[in-house]
Order: C-alpha cells, then structure tokens, then sequence
C-alpha cells in the first residue's frame, strides 16, 4: 500500500501525488448523493483555511493528509494516564486497531490537562465487549459506544465499525474505486474524521507508534486559534444543533475564535437549540460551566443569543446592567463566575450543584438586596461550618465591605443588627430561588421584573433531582444558627467529593467563592473583545519541541 499523508516529521516531504484527475468526478458524484448543497463561497477558493469543496464529505484530497510524530511537539508518553494506556493496549493485543481521539489529542497538542480520553478501535461494539471487556456497557442510541471501567477509570470506545453504518448519509461515501492504491488504514481515519463536528475535534493519535493523524486540516486550525466545522456549518449544526453548544464549549475554554461561516450560522441557527433533549441540554451546560470557563461561556452565550433560551433570568439581568456600558467589570454575576473558575479546570471540574446554589443565590440577592456584611456572614458559615466561626471571621475582616449594584449594599464595615436573623433570611431568600431554575412559572415571574428582556422561551432543562441537590446544600442554615455545625475536616478542596456532588464539599467551596467575590480585589475580566475569553494557547511549547505553528508549513498557503 502507498501512504498518502504527508509525513512532517521533524523535515519537509513533498506530498505524493493527489491523484485529483482520477478523484475528480468521484468527488461530483459522492457530493450529489451527499445532497450537501451549501453555495460555493468566493467562486470555489479557500474558505476558512481551506477549499470550499474540499470540506464537504466524500471530497477525496489526500494531498491534505498528514501526520507527525507526537515526540516532536512535546507530547510524552507520561501524558496519556496508565488505566487508558492499558485499555488501548488491551485492544491491541487481541488484534485491533486503536486510536485517542477527539479533544483529548487537541488538548494534548496544546499543553492542556484534557477532560477526558476516547478511544476508537477497529473492533465492532460486539467484539469489545465479548472478546476484550466483559463488563462494558453498550449505551447510546444514535452513536452507540462501549463505557469502559477500568481500576476507577470510565473511557468512551467507539468503534469504526458502528460510525460508518451509524451516520446518516455514510452508506453512500464508498470509496473504493476512487480510494484504490490509497492506505485502508488513512480511509479508515479519513471517513470517521467527516462525521465529526470540529476540526480541531478530528485529530487520531496512536501512542505506540508516536503519529498523530489530520486528515481535515485540525493542526491548521489550532494555530490559528479557530474554531471551524467540518463540514458546512449550516449543514452541520442542522445536522445536530448540540455541535452548536459543543463549539461555544470549545471557543470559551481554548479561548479560540470562530471561524465567519460557523459564527453566521450559530446566529442563525441559534433558535435550534430549544429542541435538544433536556438531559443532553443539561449535559452541555454541565461541560461549559464545571470545567474552569463558565465565565467565558456565559459571555459566549450572551453574544449568539443562546442566554437568553437556557438562562434567561441572567439574560435579563446582564442586558439591564450593561445598558449604556461597555464592560461587565464589576458586575456581580461575572465576578461570582471568574472565582468560581479559579478553582476548577479540564481535569478538575465541579458538580453541576455547585454553579446551580452559585445562580440561585445571585437570584435571591437580584430580588432581595442584602447588607454586605449580611452576605459576608452568609458565606463565612458555609464554608467555615459554625455561626461562632463565621463571626471570628467577620471580626478579622477589617476591610470596607464591597458592594455591588443592586445585589449588595454596604455601610462601611458598620455591623449589622440582627446579624443571625438576617443571614437565615437570606438562606430562605436562596432556597426560594432555586425555583427560577426549575420551575416554569417562577422563572416567568422572575423575568417580568425586565420589560426589556427577550421573548420567553419557555424551557427548564435543571431536573427535579438537581433541584433536590442544591436545596440540601442550605439545609439547616434556616433555622437557629448557634446549633448549626458542618465542619470538615481538612482546610483543603477533596475535588473527588465535590466532583460527586457531596453536599459538605459543595457547600464549602460555594462559601469561597462567595467570599472571594466580596472582598476587595475582583479577577473578572473586560467584555472587551481582546479580553472576553481566555488567553489561547496554541502555541504553548518548550524549548526542545516544535511549536504548532511550525508544523505543516512547507506548500500551505497562508
């Protein structure tokens, strides 16, 4: 067989010859049964970094087929975790193919700690669980895939198998006259990289052979810091709106910038969201806000419209305190979120309880504005686990309390009257407010208050058993305080138990975040464009690897 990727190793190959003449109307043909009719832009030159046609599926360019060896960028063995090693190993010993897949192979490629591993093998579903895992699980409807637990690990394993005979529209890209000469193995690669959603999301890696594969130009994209859809993004998202949610995920936690087409059809096709299921909406929002960006996601989701069908409550109150204004600095809401990133990464997020208690409370203050020193004991008792020790702490804090328009009023340190009452009115306040998460006509009363607010949209997607999660969080801080004891018993963040959901752990960290909000000194960042997201890091390197934007040089036009 005759390899077609272009192997950038550490030098410079000339890509083999594209066969083009041949492909040519193979390509026309394959892109009618695609029915894929998304307008030429620019007369048929390079959209996004790449041919218009060329994009599409069933498009054969194999002079855009690469690879390179993971050693020369950095990426050690070290950096794939022992469970997974062993489960692609596993594999490999009864005679499949498998590969890391998807953002674990971005993330790696960007020095970041990824979220998770998938694997893809050559082994069907069937085969996986006979024959490798006796005890995976098959689950999924649409993408059916095997989860995996191996010694406290879960991993995602896909097969190709199910991928080509799952997607719709894949019966028809048959590649074997046009593919003849071509390596089964990059075809393999090839057709399951069409079917995903991102670029920079259809990176293979192998890790026992050091090559990471790019057959839809992925490595171009991530050193230009850009967000871009595999195929036609119109066609993509209506394909599956979630991609739509999925890409926001992307651009706020890289700080990566979208491409024009896939921005003009997030705007467009934005409404569309409203008809994922409810579980997966809740899924997605888990993603964007547990992982260390929920304040570059809100800003994201702000921008395309998207806060105001899942959050409209924070719609409303954000489009009200910005009139007239150019920056969110200062307000409460975002500074709320950017301490809450502080604590959390890809690698070590939070339970989705957490931001829930963090937006109920911010709701209750939205309605019922509280004295700073009020909300100052409030936080002190969560995280410190006793009236007498929020109190210790209260008397210690010696500066000027911060206040916030309209949630937070101080009186320059002045100590409050009915401190105890006042703080379990507030707890009341909070419980309260967890229904304009989950209930329908609470939420609609509480969105009221913003003549100015966007239509309603009529969806809830926070469950009742979330709902029940957070309530737990203030148990007992409603009542008579002098008896109230939660103290744990370590100073430091267990991120196992609060990635559970353990109510203690919970509760502590939220009275952190709360703290650090009200203190002086505030981490959020401008709404400025050069500010909105984070610092993208595509080129983050050491001194002995190669950069990203060094690889694939040679023939690319810029």
């Amino acid at each position: 067989m005759t390899a077609v990727r272009r192997c950038t190793d550490l030098s410079s190959l000339p890509s083999p010859a594209p066969l083009l003449s041949r492909l040519s109307s193979a390509a026309s043909r394959l892109l009618q049964m695609r029915k894929y009719g998304s307008r030429k832009e620019d007369g048929g030159r390079l959209r996004n970094g790449r041919s218009s046609s060329a994009s599409r599926p069933g498009f054969i360019d194999p002079s855009s087929w690469k690879y390179f060896d993971s050693r020369a960028v950095g990426i050690p063995a070290g950096a794939i975790p022992r469970n997974c090693m062993t489960v692609l190993q596993m594999l490999k010993r009864k005679g499949f193919e498998a590969y890391l897949v998807g953002g674990c192979v971005r993330d790696l490629l960007l020095k970041r700690a990824p979220k998770d591993f998938d694997v893809i093998t050559t082994a069907s579903l069937k085969q996986i669980k006979q024959h490798v895992f006796s005890r995976c699980f098959i689950v999924g409807k649409r993408f059916p895939i095997c989860l995996v637990r191996w010694r406290g690990s879960l991993f995602e394993v896909s097969s190709f198998k199910t991928n080509t005979t799952q997607v719709k529209g894949n019966e028809n890209v048959n590649c074997s006259e046009e593919t003849d000469g071509h390596d089964e193995g990059d075809i393999l690669l090839w057709k399951d990289s069409l079917r995903r959603d991102f670029t920079v999301n259809s990176l293979f890696f192998n890790p026992f052979n050091y090559r990471v594969y790019d057959y839809v130009n992925g490595v171009k994209d991530l050193r230009k810091n850009k967000v871009c859809t595999v195929i036609p993004a119109h066609v993509s998202f209506k394909e599956d709106p979630a991609r739509i949610l999925r890409g926001l995920r992307v651009a706020a936690r890289l700080g990566f910038q979208f491409s024009s087409e896939t921005s003009t059809a997030i705007r467009d096709l934005s409404p569309s969201i409203i008809d994922i299921d409810k579980t997966r909406l809740a899924m997605e929002m888990k993603y964007m806000l547990s992982y260390g960006a929920a304040e570059s996601s809100i800003r994201l989701l702000r921008k395309y419209g998207l806060l105001d069908i899942l959050l409209p409550f924070q719609a409303a109150y954000l489009s009200d305190q910005l009139k007239g204004k150019s920056s969110d600095r200062g307000l409460m809401l975002m500074n709320l979120l950017a301490n809450l990133d502080k604590f959390f990464s890809a690698d070590r997020p939070c339970h989705c309880s957490l931001w829930l208690a963090l937006l109920a409370f911010h709701n209750a203050l939205v309605n019922s504005p509280q004295d700073a020193q009020v909300i100052k004991a409030f936080a002190a008792l969560m995280h410190f686990g006793t009236w007498d020790s929020a109190i210790e702490f209260l008397n210690e804090d010696v500066g000027a309390p911060v206040t916030y328009v309209p949630e937070a009023f101080g009186r320059s340190g002045a100590k409050v009257d009915n401190l105890m009452e006042r703080t379990s009115h507030l707890v009341s306040l909070v419980k309260s407010s967890v229904d304009t998460l989950t209930c329908l006509n609470t939420l609609k009363q509480s969105v009221v208050r913003y003549p100015g607010a966007s239509q309603f949209s009529g969806l809830v997607f926070v469950s009742a058993r979330e709902k029940g999660r957070v309530l737990g969080i203030f148990n007992g801080l409603d009542s008579d305080l002098t008896s109230y004891d939660k103290r744990r018993g370590s100073h430091g963040i267990d991120y196992k138990l609060l990635e559970d959901g353990v109510t203690a752990e919970v509760r502590f960290v939220l009275g952190k975040v709360i703290m650090d909000t009200m203190s002086a000194e505030s981490p959020c960042a401008s709404t400025d464009d050069a500010a909105a997201l984070p610092r993208a890091a595509a080129d983050v390197t050491d001194a002995d690897h190669r950069p990203l934007s060094m690889l694939f040089r040679s023939g690319e036009s810029e």
